[in-house]
């Protein structure tokens, strides 16, 4: 039996996990304990801990519960929790997402602690190291013994970066790298079944199938700058003006704050009083599910809402000045417009009422965590 701490922090990790903790429950739980440590990096309740009852993940065994600093007190507090969780668990590995702080702290601690480190999502890059998640990501990659990339991109990316498509036994100074597709698909595809046996909650929040736009915005260089929220709001209105089409937002907790504190009282006042732009709250991930299938177009600064717009045939616009996913870029179903009011416009007006885009499949074949599990097994016994 092989023990693997599987870290989790902000609430797309919590999702990704799922499809692992699924595939060990189903398929390896003779082989393979799952340990899974909560970092607490999302401490509301409607972000984190409602995920895991939803998606029937185990409660972890750990919270480190550290909740909201800035990003050195931040991961330094982790840093300290994971170490005295690994030194009491004393796990074969540990197993990582994506690019939070959660990320940065587990692959320090482990791969100082000699612990080899398995990064899922690995090989993404935005090539903006202004971004707190690209130093995340590239610090993770450059220090894991397993690197699983979901898309030929990702593995590009870590080939130029020196990785070489190396043979066992893998360590930190000879990783392995594999393009294995994502986790993402893995679930978007068994949710969305049971996302579809659920009552409405498109009907419950008053919407129309294909007739409202699905916003989602959290990244703290939106969130925190009020001019960028400002000018992203102003594109809604212009739209509004023009299509009068529903605009749902659920509501970050800290783009909430935002809107609450810092932007111009009469947009704040335009905002609350305008009948077309629905402010929720945080919606669950079975809820996200529905809004993303039954959307006609999705807008977000999300790297996991970009690839579930891709898995469900819907356009995204991009608030942000740059996307990890450049293939859905190339592909032309998502278009990069930052908080640029007029790009957003443009952008918004190239896709609405646009007829049978083609959706490639870029992210695997849905079996992604499986083929993961089986490289980790494949590893421990070539150890052994």
């Amino acid at each position: 039996m092989i023990r693997i701490i599987n870290v989790v922090g902000a609430r797309p990790q919590i999702i990704k996990a799922s499809a692992i903790s699924r595939a060990i429950a189903n398929e390896f739980s003779d082989t393979i304990e799952d340990i899974i440590v909560h970092t607490g990096q999302h401490y509301d309740e409607n972000m984190s801990s409602v995920f895991f009852e939803e998606l029937k993940i185990p409660f972890p065994k750990y919270n480190l519960k550290i909740g909201s600093f800035s990003h050195a007190v931040q991961t330094a507090r982790m840093m300290e929790g994971m170490e005295e969780v690994i030194i009491k668990e004393k796990p074969d590995y540990v197993l990582l997402y994506g690019d939070t702080n959660s990320t940065l702290a587990g692959a320090v601690v482990a791969s100082k602690m000699h612990i080899p480190v398995i990064h899922i999502e690995a090989g993404l890059r935005s090539f903006n190291k202004s971004m707190p998640e690209e130093i995340n990501r590239i610090v993770c990659d450059h220090v894991s013994t397993l690197l699983f990339t979901p898309t030929d991109q990702g593995f590009l990316n870590l080939l130029k970066e020196g990785f070489i498509k190396n043979t066992p036994p893998y360590s930190i100074d000879n990783p392995g790298v594999f393009n294995v597709g994502d986790i993402m698909y893995d679930n978007s595809l068994y949710f969305a079944g049971i996302a579809g046996n659920k009552p409405s909650f498109i009907k419950e929040t008053g919407l129309s199938e294909n007739e409202f736009i699905l916003v989602t915005i959290h990244r703290d260089n939106n969130t925190d700058n009020s001019e960028r929220l400002t000018s992203i709001f102003k594109a809604f209105f212009e739209l509004i003006d023009k299509h009068k089409i529903d605009f749902v937002i659920p509501l970050h907790p800290r783009t909430e704050k935002i809107l609450n504190l810092d932007v111009n009282k009469d947009l704040y006042k335009k905002i609350k009083g305008e009948k077309h732009l629905k402010l929720i709250p945080p919606a669950s991930y079975m809820d996200m599910i529905q809004l993303e299938k039954n959307a006609h177009l999705i807008m977000t600064d999300s790297g996991g809402v970009q690839k579930e717009a891709h898995f469900f045939k819907k356009p995204c616009i991009i608030l942000r000045p740059e996307t990890e996913w450049i293939e859905l870029v190339q592909n032309g179903t998502a278009q990069i417009a930052d908080a640029d009011t007029q790009k957003i416009v443009d952008a918004f007006d190239s896709f609405y009422r646009k007829e049978n885009p083609e959706y490639p499949d870029f992210y695997g074949n849905g079996n992604a965590a499986g083929a993961i599990l089986n490289c980790i097994l494949d590893l421990a016994r070539i150890k052994k």
